[in-house]
C-alpha cells in the first residue's frame, strides 16, 4: 500500500526544527512501526494501534505518546500537557538537536515499551461521551487541518469540548467566530478549559 504523501509533505514544511524532526523520524522509522498520517500529523502505528506522533511548535518539537500514561517513564521525560483533562496522552518535548541526540537511547526504550503495550492491547479508555453537540464549521475545519489541535481537543472532557463549540457557534458574525476560534486554539493546545478560571474561583 503506497504511503500517504502528506507524511513527507509535513516534514518538507518544517523550517524551525527541521533537523530535530528529521532525527526523530529516523529513530521512529528504525522501530519498524507503520508510518501514516492522523489528524494531519505524522503518526506511527503498531499492530493497528496509534503509538506515537511527531509535533512541531514555535519553541519545541515533541513526541506524543497516545497511551503515554501507561509508560513507566523511569527517566521522567513525559508530561501531561493538559493536566486534569488528558487521561492517556503524554508529551515529550525537545528544544534542540543535541537534546534529541542525547536522549536517543531513552527514546528507543520508550518506543519499545509503547509498542509492547500496543501489542498487548493495553489502553486507557476515553471517557464516555456526554450530551451530543454540534461542532461549528470554523472549528471543524481547524480540527481537520491541525493534527495536534485535533489530538488535544479529543482529550478534553465532553463538557469542555461543548463549551468551546458553543462559544464559537454563538457569535453571529463570521469575523467574530474566527476571532473566537483563534483564542480557543491557543487555549486548547495549552490545556486550558474555556471556563476553567471560573471553576477554580
Amino acid at each position: 500500500m503506497p504511503e500517504d504523501p502528506r507524511f513527507q509533505q509535513w516534514f518538507d514544511k518544517q523550517e524551525r526544527f527541521r533537523a530535530e524532526v528529521d532525527y526523530l523520524r529516523e529513530l521512529l522509522d528504525a522501530s519498524g512501526m507503520e508510518r501514516t498520517v492522523k489528524w494531519g500529523a505524522p503518526t506511527y502505528m503498531w499492530k493497528g494501534r496509534n503509538v506515537v506522533g511527531i509535533g512541531a511548535f514555535k519553541s519545541y518539537v515533541g513526541l506524543w505518546f497516545f497511551q503515554g500514561a501507561l509508560l513507566a517513564d523511569t527517566d521522567d521525560k513525559l508530561m501531561n500537557a493538559q493536566e486534569g483533562t488528558t487521561r492517556a496522552m503524554r508529551q515529550w518535548r525537545f528544544q534542540s538537536l543535541e537534546e534529541v541526540h542525547g536522549d536517543a537511547s531513552v527514546i528507543q526504550r520508550y518506543l519499545k515499551e509503547a509498542m509492547f503495550n500496543a501489542e498487548q492491547r493495553k489502553e486507557i479508555k476515553p471517557r464516555k461521551a456526554g450530551a451530543r453537540f454540534e461542532i461549528p464549521t470554523e472549528l471543524a475545519e481547524a480540527l481537520k487541518t491541525d493534527g495536534v489541535l485535533r489530538a488535544c481537543f479529543d482529550e478534553l472532557t465532553p463538557g469542555r469540548q461543548k463549551e468551546y463549540a458553543q462559544y464559537i457557534a454563538m457569535a453571529k458574525r463570521e469575523a467574530t467566530r474566527l476571532s473566537r476560534l483563534e483564542k480557543c486554539i491557543s487555549m486548547i493546545k495549552q490545556g486550558i478549559g474555556l471556563n476553567d478560571m471560573y471553576r477554580k474561583a
